[in-house]
């Protein structure tokens, strides 16, 4: 008999670097680097660079494994999170939940400590927004989608703010890249799975207007606004030319596969969405990354 997550022995290795969410937080890592490449003007020291990519990776490290522990029951309805340490008994909830503690209270402290009271009142913000807010609110409400984009976004603002220890425009624009950027990617991944949402009783949009009209209208108004606030950091003086056009090029690609699955609304139109999201983000921050060091 399989055993429960609340009775189960603590998983391996492997389990416990999984309630870490590992992709997710790379790309946490990543944005958060972006922010400390923009903000500053001269090479910073490198104990700062270390204790704030290590800070932020700890705080979204700790808040994923919160999310598994708190939705264990209900990750273990779908397919696609069946297999997750705690949804499938390999390791019990309250494990997981004093790893999230450790980790998320140890990338506060390291970041209040090293780095400076901005940066890790923005961790807190994205900490209980992923937390408190976001993944409660996955099970009364559509517009979660919404909401959990917020904390998703904070990471390259907390970089910026390593450097700077003040929200600027140009953490607002990283900002704004990183939460619109969002909302069609998980829009695409909300339909493909939208029968493994409703099993589950997930409200995602797609479950609860399931013909995808809304669905695929906010899909295409989230990647039109995603244009022109991508190209601030070009207009702030962030970036050159090169950036620029490399931005509204992408940006132009992810919204015409929006259009697209407007018109023909299938999981193949979706997944093309979808893989067109996994290469903007990195794609357009190597563009602004490399404009930044050879401009």
């Amino acid at each position: 008999m399989k055993s429960t997550g609340s009775d189960a022995a603590g998983g391996g290795a492997a389990d416990w670097m999984a309630l870490t969410k590992p992709r997710i937080t790379l790309m946490v890592l990543l944005t958060a680097g972006i922010g400390i490449l923009l903000a500053a003007s001269e090479t910073p020291a490198l104990e700062l660079v270390a204790a704030t990519l290590v800070g932020t990776w700890l705080v979204a490290a700790g808040s994923s494994a919160l999310n598994h522990a708190i939705e264990h029951e209900l990750d273990a309805q779908m397919v696609r999170t069946a297999n997750r340490p705690v949804a499938s008994g390999r390791m019990r909830a309250h494990a997981a939940v004093a790893f999230g503690l450790l980790l998320g209270c140890g990338g506060l402290l390291l970041l209040a400590w090293r780095v400076n009271w901005t940066t890790a009142i923005l961790g807190l913000i994205a900490f209980l927004g992923y937390v408190v807010v976001y993944t409660p609110l996955k099970v009364k409400s559509s517009l979660s989608t919404v909401v959990g984009a917020v904390p998703g976004a904070i990471p390259p603002m907390m970089g910026w703010t390593a450097i700077s220890g003040q929200v600027e425009a140009g953490a607002w624009a990283l900002f704004g890249v990183l939460f619109l950027w969002q909302l069609p990617h998980f829009l695409a991944i909300a339909w493909m799975c939208r029968h493994d949402y409703a099993r589950a009783g997930f409200p995602m949009l797609p479950v609860v207007e399931p013909d995808g009209r809304s669905t695929a209208s906010q899909m295409v108004l989230y990647s039109v606004a995603l244009i022109p606030v991508s190209l601030a950091p070009a207009i702030l003086g962030l970036a050159g030319r090169g950036y620029f056009i490399g931005a509204l090029a992408l940006g132009l690609l992810y919204t015409a596969l929006s259009i697209g699955f407007a018109r023909d609304r299938s999981d193949a139109s979706a997944r093309r969405v979808l893989l067109a999201s996994v290469i903007y983000l990195p794609a357009v921050l190597g563009v602004l990354a490399l404009d930044r060091v050879g401009g």
